[in-house]
């Protein structure tokens, strides 16, 4: 062929292989660049390797492999057993040992290591490897390897409640056996808890909705910016799976949670349990609720003296509030509901709050406070000594009941 013929059978080829590439394995592409370079005659190899791409040397195998009829079987294999380029592992068997050495928890404290103080990603993993022992190796590499070696992608888990309080098992049992004696009994079986405070403004909140068109907020969420602060103390009733939220913008302190009981009281707890004369309270060890808070028990005597209600309180063991049932029986659900929705005013943090609802089918209401609740007030020894408190005989600390005293 001349040069004319052959730039024309050339452009013939590409347009072939263009049309055809996609539909062809590997066997079948090298199979029939063979067939071609074949009808083009003398040549025909460098015309084809041109046109498509495809090595010579492989164009010519395929000629060899021609006359074995079985090689175009269907299912047959494209390539011979071991054909292509070995894995990293395989070519460097050194590789393995020196990656899980890099991530070992054992020796990821080691000084002399260039991770020591960095993420231990994909990325500088195959950085550590070429600087440290000359083996590039690629990041998605490094991942099936990781993969293989038995690693995944973790985040840390809370599970270390620091130091455990030798009776933290035995007032557990204690809680739950009055929990069961006053839902037997159909008394009020209450978990109260402050919910994290939330700043009120066009900020963004954490998490996705689905929208035509994403919210618009401010770039930095700056408290002089906010319209205030919203701190949401809850009121569970266990076995109602009812809920009263009560919004405060002030301070979380003893009197704001004794008010917020209060308000439960008046709104949801009366009617629910006319003629009601003992509430069981289970808290967490510290904050407004607190059992060493002296003004929390002061609160609830004057509230106990006002509605004539014994309340019967047992608090949780320091460093354990996550097992208080308003965390995940309601705080958690509410979280949920406001996902990716700003908090503008304090009118949507009230709605979206009393809106939350469970396929248990918790209801929840929700009220703003917008009370005063200034902090550094003290009781003094000699009304501490006038409270009407009797303390259980396990735990009188953890465990208290406050009586309404005669007028």
């Amino acid at each position: 062929m001349n040069a004319a013929e052959r730039s024309s059978a050339e452009e013939i080829v590409r347009s072939k292989y263009g049309q055809l590439s996609e539909s062809m394995h590997e066997r079948l592409r090298r199979h029939w660049a063979a067939s071609e370079a074949e009808a083009l005659g003398y040549g025909g190899i460098a015309v084809v390797s041109r046109a498509t791409g495809i090595a010579p040397s492989t164009i010519g195998e395929a000629h060899r492999e021609a006359d074995d009829a079985d090689k175009l079987l269907v299912g047959a294999r494209s390539r011979r057993a071991g054909g292509g380029r070995p894995r990293h592992e395989v070519a460097h068997p050194t590789l393995l040992p020196l990656l899980k050495q890099l991530v070992d928890p054992a020796t990821r404290g080691d000084p002399g290591s260039a991770l020591r103080w960095t993420s231990k990603s994909t990325r500088a993993l195959a950085s550590e490897l070429w600087a440290a022992h000359h083996l590039w190796v690629g990041d998605k590499t490094i991942a099936r390897l990781l993969r293989q070696l038995g690693y995944s992608l973790q985040s840390p888990k809370k599970t270390v409640e620091g130091k455990q309080h030798v009776d933290r098992n035995a007032q557990f049992e204690h809680i739950n056996k009055k929990a069961m004696d006053c839902i037997a009994r159909g008394l009020p079986f209450l978990s109260v808890d402050t919910k994290k405070k939330e700043l009120v403004g066009n900020f963004k909140n954490a998490g996705q909705e689905w929208q035509d068109i994403p919210e618009l907020v401010d770039v930095h969420d700056f408290p002089s910016d906010a319209v205030g602060k919203a701190i949401p103390y809850g009121v569970l009733d266990v076995a109602d799976n009812s809920a009263f939220v009560n919004v405060g913008i002030d301070h979380d302190t003893p009197v704001f949670a004794v008010a917020s009981i209060a308000a439960w009281w008046h709104r949801m707890g009366a009617a629910r349990y006319p003629g009601a004369r003992d509430i069981f309270i289970t808290a967490d060890a510290g904050g407004s609720n607190g059992y060493r808070a002296r003004m929390w028990k002061f609160e609830l005597q004057r509230l106990a003296d006002r509605i004539g209600v014994t309340f019967h309180v047992s608090h949780f063991p320091p460093g354990t509030s996550k097992w208080n049932k308003i965390e995940h029986r309601l705080f958690s659900f509410i979280s949920m509901n406001w996902r990716g929705r700003p908090l503008r005013s304090y009118e949507t943090v009230v709605k979206l709050i009393g809106g939350t609802t469970t396929s248990a089918g918790l209801v929840v209401r929700a009220a703003l406070d917008r009370r005063a609740y200034p902090i550094g007030k003290k009781v003094t020894p000699k009304e501490l000594r006038e409270l009407s408190i009797t303390t259980d005989a396990f735990h009188g600390d953890w465990n208290y009941s406050i009586h309404p005293r005669l007028a």
